[in-house]
């Protein structure tokens, strides 16, 4: 049985009920319309543009919905629903202008396509609906103002709902029953007591002609009804007016409203032998006149001239009943249409003598889409004036207007001012990327102004899935900046990797916005590239971690390894010239250590028999150049702190001290010489593995370190400079560490051999140390000397032979 249960309601209810209870329940209810309109755009090829545009429609519908059911459900006067009420309103308008802009540029697109083709010759009909038929067909202005008519009427209807259980009057089949009543009961009785005059007659003209009023009840309801069927005519909505008018006995006033039809005579083709049935009024133009004069007439309803106002284009009665922006729009293009098409059906002869009874400012009216929106700045009701510039109404006039350029200026001026709604942005962003389907041309700075502001908005918002298929759609080297900005702010590895991937399928140049990534980070350290005279190893700061952190971004992808050491070789020069041998260490580690051979797999793979692009090659020697440093760096580190440990000697017993003492430190002797022997092992092993190290860095192969072997890649100022400043800074400190090992080994006669090495052409060390850097190198050289004169030795350190 619980299978069969309906659990949309439920879940409705659950969902409804969790959202009560948000900051902002608008928001978080609407939020998914972000994810939901990327979906919706995929999901569409190109040639489908108004499928996509019908679903935007449908999914912001759906949302209106969900919000109206919150709002309904909550406490009255809270802060937060009056929130929800401005999304939903928003949404609301958002919705139709999706619904305004699919129906224009559906009838745009064919329009063009039309007249690619070869054009239709119009036959002379002596029907009004053919004419008229024909003026749609060939007349786009026509034709879309109409649209625009469809448009507000199906607003207007979604408002209507459902009327037959909103209807406040009882529908009777009688019209003025009381009225009826009372008549009946003065026939019955005396009349005495009946002071109040009303009307005699029943018939439709009775009030007008004996200028006698309905009994009270029978006004209310009168005007009840008439502000109904005003609503019915504003929906478009003719034939449920029509009904309702049936179903209160007032089948008269139904046949009023089925005047406006054109007439048209399918028998005077005589093409069948066969009568057909006559459509339209015959009689029009006098109808037309009636329904004219009637609207003029003050003594009736203000909504019932409003009616016949609307059925015989009467502006100027009109407009009193409309009091929205969008009712007085609907108002100027009803009647923009009606006299266009009375126009055209005089043009062709068909208008009765009638018509000319109508004011020639109606008959001769020169009316334009843009004089329309002209008309409606100079209107004297405040509410509309005020609705002129909201946003969606604005939109919606451009659209109408198909003014691409006053548009754009509109979103340029919207941009400059204060924080746009979210939801706006989106909805722009998203008719922008139509347009660009429909290979519309727009303001290009416009266009992409409008676009980083919603990106920044989705960043701003950590809706990290959608970014990269947004920047996909800014100017190459602009998309690769703006999603390079995005990425700097990504820290956790499967989102920086998930990030990648969406670039990807963005089309991205994943390859550029990484690079970029590193150099932004890069480029924000500001200290100039300089000797340092700090201390040995300065610690590591937030801002190093993040230089550290960001080589990250080229090692996912295996074919940036090159772009990788480069990047990470720059970051690394600057933390050895500053110093900060633990944060260089840290760098290095970024780079996997199958680096090298798979640049070498990569270079072969593409097929190419020359050796690896020049750049690439003296990457490599860089990053071996400075492993080589750190590993000697660290070997010294390593053997000083040995070398300042060793096993302390056990101080000697009292002469006093007991035979037991004497025997413990006897104990204690042996686990020194032990101990010592181990350490001094130890210290002889650090002791060879760090002179070997320091000659490594001292006697690179090949030119040497820091020195580039290739010289025909492409030049770098920036680059060369700093290592021959890691050069002057580096080779002369390594010099000296190898110096205190030398000695502090009493290895003296390999220290006087380092002077040689220092000197020789072949290597050329002597160049990069300073005057004071070799005066202090050739004092540490004399203390050797002396030292070795001490043991009897000369001062080269060979045996003296008498």
């Amino acid at each position: 049985m619980s299978g069969l249960v309906d659990t949309s309601y439920t879940d409705d209810v659950n969902m409804s009920a969790v959202m009560l209870k948000e900051e902002d329940p608008g928001e978080a209810a609407a939020v998914s319309l972000f994810p939901e309109f990327l979906q919706s755009y995929l999901r569409h090829s190109s040639s489908a543009v108004f499928d996509l545009l019908e679903e935007y429609e449908a999914v912001c519908q759906d949302k209106v919905g969900t919000l109206q059911r919150l709002v309904q459900r909550s406490t009255p006067g809270q802060q937060k629903f009056s929130k929800t009420s401005s999304v939903r309103w928003l949404l609301q308008q958002e919705m139709v202008t999706w619904r305004l802009v699919t129906s224009l540029y559906r009838d745009r697109i064919q329009t063009a396509l039309e007249d690619d083709m070869m054009d239709v010759a119009m036959t002379p009909s002596e029907s009004e609906k053919v004419v008229v038929e024909q003026l749609f067909h060939r007349d786009s202005v026509v034709r879309q103002s109409q649209l625009v008519v469809d448009w507000l009427e199906s607003i207007a209807k979604d408002d209507v709902g459902d009327f037959s259980d909103n209807i406040e009057f009882h529908s009777k089949s009688v019209c003025w029953e009381n009225t009826l009543h009372t008549l009946k009961q003065r026939r019955s009785v005396s009349s005495t007591g009946f002071n109040r005059p009303l009307v005699t007659e029943l018939d439709p003209d009775a009030p007008i002609r004996q200028k006698r009023p309905l009994a009270d009840l029978d006004r209310e309801d009168d005007a009840r009804l008439l502000k109904y069927l005003f609503t019915l005519v504003r929906a478009g909505m003719m034939d449920e007016a029509q009904r309702l008018c049936k179903r209160c006995g007032q089948a008269w006033r139904a046949a009023t409203l089925e005047g406006w039809k054109l007439y048209h005579d399918p028998n005077n083709n005589g093409g069948s032998l066969e009568l057909l049935p006559v459509e339209g009024n015959p009689q029009r133009c006098v109808w037309k006149v009636c329904c004219w004069r009637l609207a003029e007439e003050d003594q009736f309803n203000r909504y019932e001239r409003a009616i016949y106002a609307a059925l015989s284009g009467n502006l100027k009665q009109l407009l009193p009943v409309c009091e929205s922006w969008e009712d007085s729009v609907w108002a100027y293009f009803r009647v923009m249409v009606d006299t266009l098409v009375e126009q055209e059906v005089r043009s062709c002869g068909l208008g009765s003598e009638e018509l000319d009874e109508l004011p020639r400012e109606y008959l001769e009216a020169s009316w334009t889409m843009e004089k329309v929106f002209e008309e409606l700045l100079a209107t004297e009701s405040k509410r509309v004036l005020e609705e002129t510039k909201e946003y969606y109404h604005i939109i919606q006039k451009y659209v109408i207007l198909g003014d691409l350029d006053g548009l754009m200026s509109e979103f340029s001026d919207w941009l400059g001012g204060a924080s746009l709604p979210a939801h706006l942005l989106r909805f722009m962003t998203h008719l922008l990327l139509f347009y660009r389907s429909l290979g519309m041309q727009l303001k290009e700075e416009v266009s992409v102004d409008v676009l980083k502001s919603y990106i920044q908005l989705l960043i701003s918002k950590r809706h990290i899935d959608l970014i990269a298929f947004y920047v996909s759609h800014l100017p190459p080297d602009m998309s690769v900046a703006q999603y390079a900005h995005f990425l700097e702010s990504v820290t956790e590895t499967e989102q920086r990797k998930r990030c990648l991937e969406l670039a990807r399928e963005a089309g991205l140049e994943v390859a550029s916005v990484t690079k970029m990534v590193v150099e932004n980070i890069r480029d924000r350290d500001t200290e100039d590239f300089a000797h340092h005279d700090a201390l040995l190893d300065i610690g590591t700061t937030e801002a190093d971690k993040r230089k550290i952190d960001v080589i990250d971004w080229l090692v996912f992808d295996p074919s940036q390894r090159a772009e990788a050491l480069k990047q990470s070789n720059a970051i690394m020069r600057k933390f050895l010239v500053s110093k900060k041998h633990d944060a260089a260490k840290e760098a290095f580690a970024k780079v996997p250590q199958d680096s090298m051979k798979e640049i070498y797999r990569q270079w072969e793979e593409q097929g190419m028999d020359t050796p690896l692009p020049a750049e690439d090659d003296n990457a490599i020697r860089e990053h071996l150049c400075i492993r080589a440093y750190l590993e000697a760096h660290e070997a010294f580190s390593e053997w000083f702190g040995h070398m300042n440990s060793p096993p302390q000697k056990p101080s000697e017993p009292t002469q006093t001290a007991k035979f037991t003492e004497k025997v413990a430190h006897r104990m204690k002797e042996e686990e020194y010489k032990l101990d010592y022997d181990s350490w001094k092992g130890r210290l002889e092993a650090l002791t060879e593995d760090v002179k070997e190290r320091i000659y490594n860095v001292l006697l690179f192969v090949d030119g040497g370190w820091m020195v580039d072997v290739r010289e025909d890649a492409e030049e770098d100022p920036e680059r060369s400079h700093q290592m021959a400043l890691l050069r002057q800074q580096c080779l002369p400190m390594m010099t000296f560490l190898l110096q205190t090992v030398l000695h502090s080994t009493e290895q003296h006669q390999e220290s006087l051999r380092l002077a040689d090495i220092i000197a020789s052409q072949q290597h050329q060390l002597y160049q990069v140390f300073s005057k004071e850097e070799l005066r202090k190198f050739l004092q540490k050289v004399r203390e050797s000397s002396l030292l070795l004169l001490d043991k009897g030795l000369d001062p080269l350190g060979y045996e003296i032979h008498p």
